[in-house]
This record gives structure tokens, C-alpha cells and sequence, in this order.
């Protein structure tokens, strides 16, 4: 249980500091300069897009996304109390395709800030490497799916091995979703002078949101499949006692 509290209130006070920078409570009809920033010289509209209503989405998106893994840790940690559960061996894999993701993470994070800053080809070169990066996770997920059940680890031969594919599924499912995400930037990177600078870069800073939220939900998954949390929590129950 102790994980599970830890979980939802990292995931609480992420998603509230994102939300908190969306002014969700101010009242712009009381702030001064509101109609000045919305119009430019001569009394023209601004040009770029309010991203504000995609970034309040993409906040509540990852409340829901947050609250669904924290259930399924939740589910997970209560069902492995059972006397027929046998936990299979995390594979060798799981770390490559961890360390994939992060270069993933790293590479979008790196193209929004060069899009931020206006160098559009190495912009296109980092989006480049991070959806082959992230097509390389997925692949290299399938991989572990086939080596365990080659193993002898089918999803009905125990409720662990149950649950270790529901939480790889789950995941790529929520990865999958973010790559059509790319995929639209991508077309719109392309595109530059129909869709315009600041809505590129903007889908851009959304995407890498996703990519490093998705990241740190797999390094959580990833903590209790190895059982990292039942060695930091018996750690330092050690000091409690």
C-alpha cells in the first residue's frame, strides 16, 4: 500500500502543477492587459493558436491515464498477496527497451526545444529519431511478449504472468495512441507554412508531455515488476521499526 499512496500522490502533484499553469483559476475578465495580449500591433488578432484548451485536454488526459495505472498497481499489489501467484523473471529485454524509451523521451524533448527555437531541419531529424525510437520500444515490447511465452509463461498458466502482459499492453496501447499524435506533427512539420510555426511547436511541447509522462509510468511498472518498491519499502521499514 505504501507504493501505491507513493504513486498516486507523485502523480497527484505532477498533474496539479500542470494544471495550476494553465490558469484555470484566474479570472481574465478582472486582469489588466488580457485584451492587449490578445491582439497584436494595430488591434489585429494574434496570429499563432491558443494552445491553452489542448493543454488543459492533454492535462485531464493524464489524470484519467494516471488513475488508471495507479488501479492497476493497486489490483496488481493486492493479487500477488494470493498463495498462487508466481511471479515470472523480469527478461533481459525489459531493461533494453527501458533504456529505449528514455532515448525516445530525450530525442522529443530535445526536438521541441529546437522547433522552440526555430532550427526546423534538426527539428525534423530529432522527430525522426524519436518515433523510430519509440516503433523500437514497441517491437522490442512483442519480442518480450513471444520470449516469455516461448518460455512457457502463458497469460492463463498464472495470474502473474496475467498481469505482466495486461501492464505491457496497456502501456504500448497508451504509446500507440501518442505516436498518431507524432505522426499528425510530423505531417504538419512538413507542412510548416499551412499550419504555421506556433501550432508545430506547440503539438511538439504536448507530445513531449506525453512521451516523458509515459515514461515515468513505465519506470513505475517496471519498479514493481522487479520488485524494486518491496526492497525500498522493507529498506526503510528497517528505520521505522
Amino acid at each position: 500500500m505504501v507504493g501505491i499512496l507513493t504513486f498516486l500522490a507523485v502523480v497527484t502533484v505532477i498533474i496539479g502543477w500542470y494544471l495550476s499553469r494553465q490558469r484555470l483559476f484566474s479570472k481574465p475578465w478582472l486582469e489588466v492587459g488580457v485584451i492587449d495580449e490578445a491582439f497584436g500591433a494595430g488591434g489585429q488578432p494574434r496570429s499563432e493558436p491558443l494552445d491553452r484548451p489542448a493543454r488543459l485536454g492533454l492535462g485531464l488526459f493524464l489524470a484519467v491515464a494516471g488513475s488508471l495505472f495507479a488501479l492497476l498497481i493497486s489490483a496488481y499489489v493486492m493479487r500477488r498477496q494470493f498463495p498462487d501467484w508466481q511471479a515470472p523473471p523480469v527478461s533481459d529485454l525489459l531493461w533494453f527497451n527501458t533504456g529505449v524509451l528514455a532515448a525516445s523521451s530525450l530525442a522529443l524533448h530535445v526536438t521541441q526545444r529546437l522547433a522552440g527555437s526555430g532550427r526546423w531541419d534538426d527539428a525534423k531529424l530529432g522527430l525522426f529519431m524519436a518515433v523510430s525510437l519509440a516503433l523500437l520500444f514497441l517491437l522490442g515490447q512483442v519480442l518480450v511478449w513471444r520470449q516469455m511465452t516461448a518460455a512457457g509463461y502463458l497469460v492463463a498458466g498464472n495470474p502473474a504472468n496475467a498481469f505482466l502482459y495486461l501492464i505491457i499492453t496497456l502501456h504500448a496501447l497508451h504509446l500507440g495512441g501518442g505516436l498518431v499524435a507524432l505522426g499528425r506533427n510530423a505531417l504538419r512539420l512538413r507542412h510548416m507554412e499551412e499550419a504555421g510555426q506556433a501550432r508545430v511547436s506547440a503539438g511538439l511541447r504536448l507530445c513531449a508531455v506525453y512521451w516523458h509522462f509515459l515514461l515515468v509510468v513505465w519506470l513505475v511498472m517496471l519498479a514493481f515488476l522487479a520488485q524494486w518498491v518491496d526492497d525500498v519499502v522493507a529498506f526503510c521499514g528497517q528505520f521505522l521499526t
